[in-house]
């Protein structure tokens, strides 16, 4: 699991990659930012992941800004979780428990 990779979730919509590592680059060296937006629409998601350049910098990251509020919003920033970790509620065979007509 990768350490210094972080979960950033409750963005405003019209944050960007930039004003984000703005931001992380006060707990330390900021590898790379992703906001995830809508493929079709292009809208934010109002999450992202930023990389840090090690664990140390992930953990200040996460004591300096989680819980903090942004334009009324108040974000959760932890370790990402690759997919596979994150759970699903999915059934077998990667199928929502909806039968199709």
């Amino acid at each position: 699991m990768e350490e210094n990779r972080l979960y950033v979730g409750g963005l405003p919509y019209n944050y960007s990659d930039e004003q984000l590592r703005e931001m992380f680059s006060q707990a330390g060296n900021v590898v790379n930012v992703n906001i995830i937006s809508d493929k079709f629409s292009g809208q934010s998601k109002g999450f992202g992941f930023v990389e840090m350049s090690n664990a140390q910098e992930a953990q200040k990251a996460i004591e300096m800004f989680n819980g903090k509020e942004i334009d009324n919003r108040k974000i959760t920033v932890n370790i990402a979780r690759p997919r596979e970790e994150r759970g699903s509620d999915k059934g077998p065979g990667g199928r929502s428990g909806r039968r199709s007509r």
